[in-house]
């Protein structure tokens, strides 16, 4: 087996995969029952796509998808960053107004 021919079969063989596990993360967010589930879910989505991008562009030889992946890689973290920070805020949110609904129900009874 020459070099060629396994770097081609382990391309197609890790492309497979990686669709496999976004397959295997799309289902999660559209399931995953909590915020934070679908918040991971969603960073592993970003991460299989930058990998995508990077093997792909060495099964076609095209160096330029390299830079595509870089650029997606700091928007997904950027992205990730702004989704902890709603989820943070909305925990806080949630828990300021059960504290006010409980005080309610404490005076009325």
């Amino acid at each position: 087996m020459s070099g060629s021919l396994f770097l081609q079969i382990a391309t197609q063989l890790s492309l497979g995969l990686i669709l496999i596990g976004m397959a295997v993360a799309f289902v999660r967010v559209a399931k995953g029952p909590s915020l934070a589930d679908r918040v991971v879910a969603l960073d592993m989505m970003t991460v299989t796509i930058i990998s995508f991008c990077g093997v792909y562009a060495v099964f076609m030889d095209e160096p330029s998808l390299l830079d595509v992946a870089i650029v997606l890689a700091l928007v997904g973290f950027l992205a990730t960053v702004a989704l902890a920070r709603y989820a943070e805020r909305r925990i806080a949110r949630d828990g300021a107004d059960r504290s006010e609904t409980s005080e309610l129900e404490t005076r009325h009874e």
